[in-house]
Formats: C-alpha cells, sequence, structure tokens
C-alpha cells in the first residue's frame, strides 16, 4: 500500500481516481489547487504524488519543485489533458518519474505508479541491475560504440551530453562494465533532485550536528562509489558552492563531510550527464569553467532518436521483449499502421518515450500484433498535425520545420524560460510568444 497525494482540481475526476486507487489498496489525500497541496505536503509523508499540470493558482510543477527544495525524493508522476509531450518531457526533465495523459487509462496508470514507486533509490543507492545498453545499426550508433569501446578501459573523466530520454546513464553503465573498476560499484545520482541545501551532503557526507536534522554521521556517495564509477547526473543543477567543492573532490581526491574538519581519500571515476549547453552556462557564469574543463576529459554526444531512423526497429523490437517480460503479455510485433507512426513521429522524449509508448502498446493489445489504437492519442494528434514531414521541395515548410525544431530545443535548453530563449534566438519576446502559439510549443 502506498501513501499518495493528488493534486487535481477536477473534482468528478478525483473521485474516479480517489475510488479506483482506494480499491487497489492504495491510501489517497487529494487537493484541489496547489496552495493545499503544499499544505498536505509539509503535514504528511507521501509516497508518491500524482500531479495535474495546470492548476487554479499555478502548475504541478510547482508542488514538484517545493518537495524537491525540501529534501524529498517522493516520486512524481504528471497528469496531462494535452495532446502534447512537450509538457511531460518538461516534467521529466526537470525530476519528474512519468507521466500519463488524460483520459486516463487504469491499467496504464498502475503500471506506471508500479514502476514509479519500485524504482526510487535513495540518493547515492547504487541501483540494481538495469537492462543491458542496445546496439543500434546507424552510423550514429556506431560512432557511439565506437567511443565507448575507446575511452573505457582509462580512467578519463566522461561528460555524456543529449536530450532528454536519450539514454545517457545506459551509455555511463555501458563505460563502467568495460571499465577496470567494473567489480566496484556503481553510483548515480539525480543531481536534479537534490535540494540545494542537501546535495553536498549527500555527494560528501556530514557528521552529527552538522546542521538540523542530521541526527547521526552519513556518508556521501563519493565514499559509496570508492573503486568505481560515480554518474553524477543533470550535473548543471548544482549550485556555485556545491560546484566549488565538488572541483576540490576530483583534482585533490579528497572530500570533507559537511560540518567536520577531517578530510577522506576518495578513489572514484566521474562520469557526468547534461542535456543543457554547460559552454553557455559557463558563459553567462552559472557553471564554473575550471569545472567544466576538469569533468570533459572526453565528451560522449548522443543523438535525438529523431536522428537515428537506421535504429527504430531494433529499439522497437528490444522494449517490446522488455514488456513481455514485465507484463507477462506475449506480443509479437506491430502493425504496418501503427508502425508507419512510430516512424514519422519525431520523439521528443527519445528512447525514454519511445520504451514507454511501447510498453502501453503492449499492456493495451488484446492480440498478438499491437494495432494502432493503442497507441497514445497525443501522438496520433501529433503525427497528424506534424509540420517535421514536409516535402522537401517545399521549400517555406522546411524552413518552418527547421525553425519549429530550433525554437523548441532552445525552450528546453533554458527549461522554459521564455525570456532567455527569446535572447539566444536573437527575437524579441513577442516574436517568441507568436511563434511558440503557431507550432504549438507551449509546454
Amino acid at each position: 500500500m502506498a501513501k499518495i497525494l493528488i493534486v487535481e482540481d477536477d473534482s468528478t475526476f478525483v473521485q474516479l481516481l480517489q475510488g479506483f486507487l482506494q480499491k487497489n489498496g492504495h491510501e489517497v489525500t487529494a487537493a484541489g489547487n496547489v496552495k493545499t497541496g503544499l499544505r498536505l505536503l509539509t503535514q504528511n509523508d507521501f509516497d508518491l504524488l500524482l500531479l495535474d499540470y495546470r492548476l487554479p493558482d499555478g502548475i504541478g510543477l510547482d508542488v514538484m519543485m517545493k518537495a524537491r527544495e525540501a529534501g524529498l525524493a517522493v516520486p512524481v508522476i504528471i497528469m496531462t489533458s494535452f495532446n502534447d509531450v512537450r509538457t511531460a518531457v518538461k516534467a521529466i526533465q526537470l525530476g519528474a518519474s512519468d507521466y500519463i495523459t488524460k483520459p486516463v487509462n487504469p491499467d496504464e496508470l498502475l503500471m506506471i505508479m508500479n514502476n514509479a514507486l519500485d524504482v526510487k533509490p535513495a540518493p547515492g543507492e547504487t541501483q540494481g541491475s538495469q537492462p543491458e545498453f542496445v546496439k543500434g545499426s546507424s552510423h550514429h550508433s556506431d560512432k557511439l560504440l565506437q567511443h565507448i569501446d575507446i575511452v573505457s578501459p582509462t580512467d578519463m573523466a566522461v561528460l555524456i551530453q543529449g536530450e532528454s530520454g536519450t539514454g545517457k546513464e545506459y551509455v555511463a553503465r555501458a563505460i563502467h562494465r568495460q571499465s577496470k573498476r567494473s567489480s566496484k560499484p556503481f553510483v548515480a545520482v539525480d543531481c536534479g533532485a537534490l535540494s540545494k541545501e542537501l546535495a553536498a551532503s549527500e555527494l560528501f557526507g556530514h557528521v552529527k550536528g552538522a546542521f538540523t536534522g542530521a541526527i547521526t554521521d552519513k556518508k556521501g556517495v563519493f565514499e559509496f562509489a570508492t573503486g568505481g564509477t560515480l554518474f553524477l547526473d543533470e550535473v548543471g543543477n548544482l549550485s556555485y558552492d556545491v560546484q566549488v567543492k565538488l572541483l576540490r573532490a576530483l583534482q585533490e581526491k579528497v572530500i570533507q563531510p559537511v560540518g567536520s574538519n577531517k578530510q577522506i581519500s576518495v578513489d572514484v571515476r566521474i562520469i557526468t550527464a547534461t542535456n543543457d549547453d554547460l559552454v553557455n552556462s559557463t558563459g553567462e557564469g552559472d557553471f564554473r569553467q575550471d569545472l567544466y574543463h576538469r569533468i570533459n576529459e572526453f565528451k560522449i554526444q548522443l543523438s535525438p532518436l529523431r536522428a537515428r531512423e537506421g535504429d527504430l526497429d531494433i529499439f522497437i523490437k528490444h522494449f517490446i521483449k522488455l514488456a513481455n517480460i514485465e507484463l507477462s503479455r506475449n506480443v509479437t510485433g506491430i502493425a504496418p499502421e501503427a508502425k508507419e507512426i512510430l516512424h514519422r513521429y519525431d520523439w521528443p522524449g527519445n528512447l525514454r518515450e519511445l520504451k514507454n509508448v511501447i510498453k502501453r502498446m503492449v499492456l493495451l493489445s488484446t492480440n498478438p500484433i499491437a494495432d494502432a489504437d493503442t497507441l497514445p492519442d497525443e501522438m496520433l494528434f501529433s503525427v497528424k498535425n506534424n509540420l517535421s514531414h514536409a516535402p522537401e521541395s517545399d521549400l517555406k515548410a522546411q524552413n518552418e520545420v527547421n525553425e519549429k525544431q530550433l525554437i523548441q530545443k532552445t525552450l528546453i535548453q533554458v527549461r522554459y524560460n521564455k525570456s532567455k530563449a527569446a535572447k539566444l534566438l536573437n527575437i524579441d519576446r513577442k516574436t517568441l510568444y507568436s511563434k511558440i502559439e503557431r507550432y504549438g510549443l507551449d509546454g
């Protein structure tokens, strides 16, 4: 049984959801707005947050970010009515476990909830065995595998850069498995889920009494990973103060727990990942340039799924296999109509989104061959209205495609800060708002 907080302003939907979850053995508390949700969050301990994206006094991400700032690692599922996955991509980039679109399919919701509740290790805890890294057949995959083979036997610091959902942690694990440290721990930390106040403690540990709530001594992830590999995902989210301490730890191979005068020697290989352009962040003063050069001894750039057309069928087959095992199903393939839609879709959520879509198709399919009616409605809507497959001879349409993709990439890069996006795109905010509305990019 899990204690669940639902923040949703549709009272009828809340009643249906509450009844369904209670029948499945969960304890449910509901709030109709951000303010009430935040109050309940401070008064109770929850195992899972189900948050509507748009609420009367804000968005569900407001609740999630407050939870993160308070040091709560509770998993979050975002619920949205929009016929566009960009909202979900934004939510996952900011730390959500998953998303689901309305109208909610009960079986799909239970599946997503079980995944979120089952795979949330504490910060710094080594995660269990992960599905093996899948080898594609495209030029991008060949280059990636070559880079992994070259850098793995070394102790070089690796920076993995790519859009959200492109498989950065899978690459990091592949490097660890092929390294001289493979028999030692691989510790993965999502820096985006660490609050500014507790990040130093999670990384370097603390001593009893170092701050309010520090009732015992605690080891940090650097100690847990000694001898092995430490993977810091979304490293660009670390505060400037923590960046200073991280740089010292990497240069001098010593850490100092919060509140302690004692220095501890550590031996870790560092692999970092980001979906941001850290070069821009260093230029703006948000990320230390010396730390950037220290973690960027070898960079691996991951291509988005839309650029890896030759790999799509390989990943589809792999994810069907995984979903069959997890859901005890026997789906053997995808109907031609459904496969055509999968190939026409632009996959803003990349491999993570593809995995979720295939799992949903396997779950909902009553036949060995999954039909198009098992695809999410927002995907069908997106393919139907997508400009990304304009005829190559139509110069105007192709220019619009390029413009749309550039604006979308920039919005993701700056976490939908439209003022920053307009500045980077060298256009005024009014023009940007107009183009966002035109292309349906408002996440």
